[in-house]
This record gives C-alpha cells, structure tokens and sequence, in this order.
C-alpha cells in the first residue's frame, strides 16, 4: 500500500476491501448529482492510503471536466482546524497560557468595556434575533473571554454577524484586482468585531458555536507571528509549510491555481451577484478578503487527510507540546450533545454525520460547503470528505444522511 507521506494529491487510490469500495462506490453514485456536483475522498489507515478517488463533475452542466482527486474543494469551516493548529503551536511557542485573556493579545477588543447580550443575527435570513431567556439586560465583559473560549466555543460571542456589511463593499471576481486593500477589509471587520453585542456569557461552560470567535483567535494567530492582520503567513509558516500540503491555499485564483482545477459553489445572486468559482464561499470570508480564522482555506483532500494524520501521529512537525496535542482532542465542553475540545468537534453524542461506527474518541469538523475530516484514534482511521454540496443552493437536503452513509460504510469495512 501507498504510505499517505508518499502520496501526491493527484494520484488515484483504491485499496478498500472490494465489498467497502463497492459501497463507497453505490453511495457516491447515489448521491451525485443530487446532493453534491463533485466529491473527492482521501481514507487512510494506519498510515496508510487505502483510498484516493473522485467522482461527479466541477461542471456539472457541461460535464467537461471530471473531478479528480487533487480538485481544490473550498473547505468552509475546515479551515477552523488549520487555524487552531496554528495557534496553539504558536501559542506554545510564545509560552501563552490558554487561559489568559484575548484582550492579551487583541488589546481592542476590550476597550469596549461591558457589551450587552442580545440575540445575534440568523446567517440565513440575516434577522435579529431575541436575547436568550434569562439574559435579558445582561452585559458580558469582554475582558473575561479567553483563548481556551474561543477554542472551545464558549466565549459567548454571537455565532454569526454580517462582518462582510462592515468590511466594505462586494469584492470583484477573484480574477480581477480589488480596489478595497485586504488590510483596509480587516481593519473594518476588526473594529466591528471588537464592538459587537455578546449572545451569552464567556463561561467556558455553554457551547454556542462561533464563527467570530474563530476570526478573532485568526487575529491573535497572526499577531503571536508578528505579522498582524496576516493569518495566510502563520498558517502557513506552521501548517502548511511543515507538513507539505501544496495544495492548500487562501484566495486559489489570486495564488495561480486555474479555475478549472476548482469546485465551484453558490450562484450568489444576494451579494456578488455571480457564482463563486475560486474565491471563498462564505460571505465573512469573503468580504475580508478571503483570508480568516474560520473560513477561506481551499485544498485537496489528499492533504486535509495529512492535518488529519499529523494529529493521530502527534506529529512534532506541529510545534505542539505532546500534552495540548492530546489536550486538543478530548472534551472540554458539552452543551446539547454537542462536544467541544480546543478547536476539534469530538463526534457528538447525539448527531451521526459522522457516521454509526467511529468510536467516541473521534474527533475532526465539517464544512458548511459540504467538506468533511474525521479521525478516529482507535481505528488509526482519517477520513477527509470534500463536496461542493452548495453547488445546488445552500441547505441543499441530503449532505447529512450521505455523510452519515459513507462514514458508516468506509469504518463498517476496515474494522
């Protein structure tokens, strides 16, 4: 078998057990087309590729351009993992306890004082919504969130705001220069997230998952690199460069990939008024130029798999002390079922996208593109899953239930 270290994005693998192939194979079928345009599927075992493919089309329309295994998925919340690595490692590097304040590190963000608690915004509707019962007239001081909240989602923080409205305007199509610097972009999105009202209190307790936490703990990945306002650098300078993933990227049409390499998404006809074909899909993302904490990064499945395995090896081309490595991974926080370690989702109790049969140890994220990495300690088991399920309209039916089927099928097979 093929060692995933020898293995280059576009080679093509098929070393499943014949009867787990042919129901990988039934399930991709199945849903092609329907649910997702194009899928491209990297399984690894004990270090070993048992599984490189993929299926669909990144024209669906046309049909011209078959998927193949090194196609760039935009990864959508996977980029949340390359972000939290970078910084603990950084974090480490810098001797920053992980309960010491944001404000430590982002001084703004608490010059605010005590913001009050109200009840954010839908990401959908974009409609304010009600403060929590109990909470009404509450204030939260943001001097008391920390890096281990954001890591673990309970710094209270609004899971969604329309950052990109304060950002500037709509940016043009990745091929063409925009007249609105990145740095202006996130100096806008910067000064709105350091002013923007709390959903709840930083109690290290209650999950309420955040993008905007995830964009702050960007920031102060990027300030500990001493690159301010510059994520792409400290990803890259810890993730990317140490462990060799040549196909992961922020901004892929402004880095010379060709688009025809690239899984499109949404026809955005809300904002951009275009589909998005090379450039980040979520509109936060997006609107900041295309570099952020929880979203951005595009990549191959080949290597979101080798972030998935640098992880299960304790890799320490990671720069992470052994102890936060295995910290990382284990619950700190459960609300509703729903398990958070330091930036990891452990599989859930009580939501089976990850399938049946992944042991409870189990942890990884999904993607609202309809991307995917799960690890498996006890199998030695990574499975990265990218799709452009958004293709057909975002909360398109049927990602859950194919993900549930294909986690299922491929750990039912390989033990």
């Amino acid at each position: 078998m093929v060692r995933l270290a020898d293995l280059c994005a576009a080679e093509a693998v098929f070393a499943l057990p014949a009867e787990t192939h042919a129901a990988v194979e039934e399930i991709a079928r199945a849903n092609l087309g329907t649910v997702v345009p194009a899928l491209a599927l990297t399984v690894v075992q004990g270090g070993a590729a048992r599984l490189n493919a993929a299926w669909g089309w990144l024209d669906p329309e046309t049909r011209q351009r078959p998927a193949q295994p090194d196609a760039l998925f935009d990864l959508a919340s996977v980029t949340k993992l390359f972000t939290t690595t970078a910084f603990l490692g950084l974090a480490a590097a810098r001797r920053l306890d992980l309960d010491a304040p944001l404000a430590a590190i982002v001084p703004e963000f608490a010059a605010s004082g005590p913001r009050p608690i109200e009840g954010g915004q839908d990401p959908h509707t974009r409609q304010r919504l009600p403060a929590p019962a109990g909470l009404v007239g509450q204030t939260a001081d943001p001097q008391r969130v920390t890096f281990r909240h954001l890591l673990t989602h309970t710094s209270g923080l609004a899971p969604w705001r329309d950052v990109f409205n304060a950002a500037g305007p709509p940016p043009p199509p990745p091929d063409q220069p925009d007249p609105v610097p990145r740095e202006a972009r996130w100096a806008r999105a910067l000064a709105a997230l350091c002013g923007y009202p709390f959903v709840g209190q930083p109690d290290g307790v209650t999950v309420r998952y955040s993008d905007l936490g995830l964009m702050l703990l960007g920031e102060a990945a990027s300030r500990l690199n001493n690159a301010p306002g510059a994520l792409e650098a400290a990803v890259r300078a810890r993730v990317i460069g140490p462990l060799g993933l040549d196909t992961v990227t922020f901004n892929p049409v402004q880095a010379g990939w060709p688009r025809e390499r690239i899984a499109p998404t949404e026809d955005d006809s809300a904002w951009r008024g275009r589909r998005v074909w090379g450039e980040v899909h979520d509109e936060n993302a997006c609107g900041v130029g295309g570099v952020a904490g929880h979203a951005g990064l595009f990549a191959a499945a080949r290597d979101v798999a080798a972030l998935g395995q640098a992880w299960l090896d304790d890799d320490p081309r990671l720069g992470i002390p052994l102890p936060l490595l295995r910290a990382a991974t284990q619950e700190h926080a459960e609300t509703d079922g729903m398990r958070r370690g330091l930036g990891w989702l452990i599989k859930p109790r009580h939501e089976a996208s990850a399938g049946d049969l992944l042991s409870a140890r189990a942890y990884g994220h999904t993607g609202f593109t309809g991307t995917s990495l799960w690890v498996d300690p006890d199998r030695r088991l990574v499975i990265a899953c990218l799709t452009n399920n958004v293709y057909y309209g975002r909360l398109k039916p049927g990602l859950y239930e194919f993900r549930r089927a294909l986690h299922t099928a491929i750990a039912a097979g390989l033990g």
